[in-house]
């Protein structure tokens, strides 16, 4: 059995997923985390008689080990490394929703404060592309940035909150909460709904679902076989570590509380790294790697003991499926005996057989696609489970129709939220109409990306405004194929040129093909436009594709945006100077107040208070038009920002690169009509 090697119990509650370990002198780890009312604690046992003090760092009264940092904002993300190419040890970098401090704690000094518009939700530290210095690269709300030691932006892009992307073709439904690369390819995730898994590219290795939330993730090798586990901590205390091969878990753990993170380091300075995992109540517990004679036992005596009632409990499982399967046998040499009705005998050739086709809305029900599931004989099918991320809530959908009403086909209403293509994992009992005992058919369908699209068009429907225009050097049948691939098309259908109708509403979508290889996608959903654009390309194999695109409606909505964010940036400017003008208003006044108590003139003292309560109720109210201003701000900062990436995503390769860098040149110069340009031919030139 595995036991901690020590514990700790820190005086401070602990923020989750805000934990890390810096070796800030360059030899002793200090464990560090955001605590409440906007600190940071680092927890340094190893120097006790060195504690220097200053502008933000200061001495905990409740642990002499632990040293308190002073953000004075609410802390959203940290960590710590090596940043700058001559710093003594680790840089600490904290993000907040409005700022980035990158703070050397070993000289007790700012390295650099930089305003973060967008806010900071994630914060990781290294090496970025052809980038030659390290970078701290802030996740915000909708963009990445990358600042060096000097504080200088030396990368930024943005992203649009749609889907969520682990690699082209690796598309999850829900939010990643968290990533850790493991060895080589292979990398560890833990999603918003509980599920944790393994991939290695684009290939899924194994993944859990639990109740509760996976709060930290972490590669650490805890069996010493000489590869990494998959290390979780979870939001109810368990701590287990599973194979990154299976997924078997192979130890676990429980603390008094939530985990608020899991890290490793040489805490004890005796040459050997330790999992170090933590909860949000300050507890600590550190690990080291097993021993020998511990290899492969690393759960305790209890934890063996639910394996083997598990491992029972499935031996159990497969007699009695095996007695069925005796019993079903024998019916088959006696199968027109009046006693076995019940039994779950069906026809050889049964099958289950799927059907997808796009049901337009009517008055009874929405628009939506449908899923038909069917026996070719005389079976019914008694119940079907459907698994599917992101379609049904809980990914899981089960059609049980009543006696009365049994069938040899069921008819399940799909309605996709997004397009992305989604894989249906199909369970339907099938037997005879009097069966007591089902036979369970397992098949896998794929619901199309554009799976929401009717071809069938209302012939009065208005023609889309908006439009993108490309060239490729393909044959119109490899276009066939890719409409065939990722649309709902009736057969014969075998020509590029189509027009379908969005079923959410967002109008009609025309698809047509050139003799020259010209292909215009009209629709006034530049979303919809960048999804086709990038699933065509990836069909064909297109590296670079440079594209010209025009969406009137959209254009002139973010010409308004653009226009609201110069007024909300002249009202910020305003209210700052006026906050800063009553700051030495009261400043004189509270002299002014003090000068007349110690006079004794209580009459003045009294009228000097007074005007300044009147005064901090003006500049009370003032903040609050200040804060929402600058909320307002940051949601039009954040419209700009997808309207980069949305161009962006109209071109692939290197052209989408090119314009997103062109877009931000042409902000930053305050240049409004080139950014258009660029949108529109991929250029600023005219």
């Amino acid at each position: 059995m595995l036991v901690p090697i020590f514990t700790l119990k820190l005086s401070h509650k602990i923020n989750a997923r805000m934990v890390t370990i810096g070796k800030f002198d360059g030899v002793h780890p200090c464990l560090t985390a955001a605590t409440q009312a906007g600190k940071v604690f680092i927890h340094n046992p190893h120097t006790r008689a060195q504690r220097p003090v200053a502008h933000r760092l200061s001495q905990s009264s409740q642990d002499s080990d632990i040293s308190l940092l002073n953000i004075n904002q609410a802390v959203t993300c940290l960590t710590a490394g090596t940043l700058g190419p001559n710093t003594t040890g680790d840089t600490l970098l904290v993000g907040s929703q409005t700022n980035l401090l990158a703070y050397d704690v070993h000289d007790n000094a700012d390295i650099f404060y930089r305003e973060v518009t967008d806010g900071a939700n994630a914060i990781v530290l290294g090496k970025l592309g052809d980038i030659s210095t390290p970078l701290a690269i802030i996740g915000g709300n909708c963009a990445l940035q990358g600042f060096d030691y000097e504080g200088n932006d030396h990368f930024w892009t943005v992203r649009i909150k749609t889907t969520y992307r682990l690699f082209p073709s690796v598309v999850l439904m829900q939010t990643v909460t968290s990533l850790c690369h493991m060895h080589g390819s292979r990398f560890g995730y833990a999603l918003a709904n509980g599920t944790v898994g393994v991939y290695d590219r684009t290939a899924r290795y194994w993944r859990i679902k639990s109740k509760n939330h996976a709060m930290s993730i972490h590669a650490f090798d805890l069996n010493a076989d000489g590869v990494v586990e998959l290390i979780t901590g979870w939001s109810n205390g368990k701590i287990d570590a599973r194979s990154d091969r299976t997924g078997e878990v192979i130890f676990k753990d429980n603390l008094s509380s939530s985990v608020a993170g899991v890290v490793e380091g040489d805490y004890r300075l005796d040459g050997q790294k330790q999992l170090i995992c933590t909860s949000t109540e300050g507890e600590v517990r550190g690990y080291l790697p097993a021993s020998k004679d511990l290899k492969g036992n690393l759960m305790d005596s209890s934890a063996e003991q639910d394996l083997i009632r598990e491992l029972s409990q499935r031996r159990q499982n497969l007699l009695l499926e095996l007695r069925n399967y005796e019993e079903n046998a024998k019916c088959l040499k006696c199968l027109h005996s009046p006693t076995n009705s019940g039994m779950g005998v069906i026809p050889a050739n049964t099958q289950l057989q799927t059907a997808l086709s796009v049901r337009p809305a009517t008055e009874a029900q929405k628009a939506h696609v449908e899923l038909s599931i069917s026996t070719p004989n005389e079976t019914i099918i008694r119940a079907v489970l459907i698994f599917a991320e992101g379609i049904f809530e809980g990914e899981s959908h089960v059609v049980h129709p009543s006696t009365q009403n049994l069938s040899g086909c069921v008819r399940v209403p799909i309605i996709p939220p997004k397009d992305i293509p989604v894989d249906l994992h199909i369970k339907a009992f099938v037997g005879g109409k009097t069966s007591t005992q089902f036979h369970v058919f397992e098949i896998t369908r794929q619901l199309p990306r554009f799976s929401m699209y009717d071809i069938k068009v209302d012939p009065s429907a208005a023609a889309p405004t908006g439009k993108v225009t490309f060239t490729i050097n393909d044959r119109p049948q490899r276009v066939v194929m890719w409409l065939n691939q990722n649309f709902l098309l009736p057969e014969g259908v075998d020509s590029p040129d189509v027009t379908f109708d969005s079923l959410r509403g967002g109008g009609l979508l025309s698809i047509s093909m050139a003799s020259n290889g010209q292909i215009t996608l009209r629709t006034d959903d530049i979303d919809l436009a960048g999804d086709l654009v990038q699933s065509l390309a990836t069909f064909l194999a297109i590296e670079d594709l440079s594209v010209e695109a025009d969406f009137p409606g959209y254009f002139e909505e973010l010409r308004m945006t653009l226009t609201e964010v110069d007024e909300f940036h002249s009202v910020h400017q305003r209210l700052t100077a006026a906050m800063a003008d009553h700051s030495n208003y009261i400043r004189n006044m509270l002299v002014q107040a003090e000068d007349a108590r110690l006079m004794g003139d209580m009459t003045t003292m009294k009228k000097r208070y007074r005007e300044l309560y009147d005064l901090n109720r003006d500049l009370i109210n003032e903040y609050k038009i200040r804060s929402n201003n600058h909320n307002a701000l940051l949601a039009c900062l954040k419209s700009v920002n997808q309207a980069i990436q949305r161009a962006g995503r109209l071109r692939v390769g290197k052209p989408k690169n090119q314009v997103i860098s062109a877009c931000r040149d042409a902000i930053k110069s305050n240049n409004i009509n080139a950014l258009f340009r660029i949108m529109r031919a991929g250029t600023a030139s005219s």
